[in-house]
């Protein structure tokens, strides 16, 4: 059996004690790759500016290889920032408006990809088993394949597939359609995400259906399903009872002086619905004033892309949202929103969704959302919090005892949070047992095992170079 290689646009770095990185993918696949051997390939963070990268960055931990590579500022631009950023992550996430398609931008992706391709060529064994991540790298197999590599290769979507007449606006769709039968196994969070992936095939007539999971394209059959990525359940729980000790979560018990903790945290970007959030918090205050100097939303939200102008634009935006709410309906002794644009540690997280009362996970669109099994998994079981939930994550599918919500319904979800804080204890006694359930049974290391169990248990049929 060979071993297993990892291809992702960032490698997160093992820490000085070999540890993983904080996250739970990172010590899932560190510890696939641990079991089996393997090698991480990916962008290093890095640019050489004008100059052609130089050799990859090796860094052997144990025996797992760490293979990083530097990018030029224009294969950022083009294809980083420009491509993957503006094209493919806004068409995913549904937002045609916001998509800014460029020939060169769309030429500068596909040549990041033969670069990575090229990189990876000489690391890969005969027998190896390759897994390949995300909307930034779905051409690299199809780039393998040009370069004679036969290896079993797989690849796994962490963001939305959008319905067929959402891609097809996209001008390249046909073509990333084609890079993508060129892998064995393809896997998407959701069950929707599949079908949306199988609508666009058939439309197209690209593949064949032959049952729910398995497709043909050409003689050649392979998987695509849904493998809905979970956390580590159990180690968030631990360091949930623990995090109640930390510095971060002390002073905010301190400074609550008794009022309900409501809370959010997001990456900064538009998918995550964070406007209409706050939008639906100052409705709950005005329409349930009694709640009024008794709550406080805690809205942590860090940078994201701030090389992006758009980015730049919204974290602006939303700080003066935040503060017209507070200069409207706040009082010398209560600060109705408490905005943080910056990132927090882990533990600190856990220490502050244990003791909030509520979570705002709201995003307009989300591949999966694993704030929301964060949340769920660091609550005290004898006095949970309750989830407040999207329907349009992906985690809704699997979290059906949260409160579910539509996040375009500003008054709705307002409503919806005023429920929420007067929930009975038995009632979310028992929805958060059903969600914790659920979380310990479909946990990270589930999510990893399932993906490689399917891509080796395939029979491999060796695809055409052309």
């Amino acid at each position: 059996m060979g071993r297993l290689i990892v291809v992702s646009n960032r490698v997160p770095l093992p820490n000085k004690s070999g540890a993983a990185s904080a996250g739970g993918l990172a010590v899932a696949l560190q510890s696939a790759l641990a079991v089996r051997g393997g090698v991480w390939l990916g962008w290093s963070g890095q640019s050489s500016g004008v100059e052609e990268p130089g050799p990859l960055k090796l860094h052997k931990v144990g025996n797992i290889e760490y293979a990083l590579t530097d990018l030029t500022d224009r294969d950022l631009e083009e294809y980083y920032q420009g491509f993957a950023n503006r094209v493919l992550w806004p068409i995913c996430h549904y937002r045609l408006d916001l998509a800014e398609y460029a020939r060169r931008e769309m030429a500068g992706y596909f040549r990041v990809n033969r670069f990575f391709a090229a990189r990876l060529l000489p690391m890969i064994g005969p027998d190896d088993v390759i897994w390949i991540h995300d909307y930034h790298l779905i051409p690299l197999a199809s780039e393998l394949r040009q370069l004679g590599v036969r290896n079993r290769i797989g690849f796994f979507l962490h963001i939305p597939w959008p319905a067929p007449d959402v891609f097809f606006a996209m001008p390249v769709h046909e073509e990333l359609l084609r890079c993508l039968v060129t892998y064995d196994v393809v896997g998407f969070q959701t069950n929707y995400d599949r079908e949306n992936f199988a609508d666009c095939l058939t439309r197209l007539g690209i593949g064949e259906r032959l049952d729910d999971t398995n497709f043909r394209v050409a003689s050649r059959d392979f998987i695509a399903d849904a493998y809905p990525i979970g956390i580590e359940t159990g180690a968030f729980e631990t360091l949930a009872e623990r995090a109640a000790e930390t510095k971060i979560a002390k002073r905010m018990l301190q400074s609550l002086d008794g009022k309900e903790l409501i809370i959010g945290v997001d990456r900064l970007d538009y998918s995550k619905g964070i406007t209409q959030r706050i939008d639906a918090f100052e409705k709950f205050l005005v329409k349930h004033k009694e709640n009024q100097r008794h709550v406080t939303l805690l809205q942590i939200t860090p940078k994201s892309r701030s090389e992006v102008p758009e980015y730049e634009a919204m974290q602006r935006a939303l700080a003066e949202q935040a503060g017209r709410v507070n200069g409207a309906l706040g009082t010398v002794d209560w600060v109705p929103i408490r905005y943080v644009n910056r990132s927090l540690p882990r533990p600190a997280l856990a220490g502050l969704y244990r003791m909030a009362k509520v979570a705002l996970v709201t995003p307009l669109r989300d591949g999966m959302n694993l704030v929301a099994k964060e949340f769920v998994a660091a609550q005290d079981a004898d006095d949970p919090g309750v989830l407040l939930l999207s329907r349009f994550a992906g985690a809704a599918h699997e979290l059906k005892d949260a409160v579910l919500v539509n996040p375009y319904d500003v008054e709705g979800t307002a409503d919806s949070l005023a429920r929420a804080l007067a929930m009975p204890l038995e009632e979310r006694q028992e929805r958060w047992q059903n969600m914790i359930s659920v979380l310990r049974t479909n946990d990270v290391f589930k999510w990893c095992d399932s993906f490689l169990a399917d891509i080796m248990s395939k029979d491999h049929d060796i695809p055409s170079s052309s």
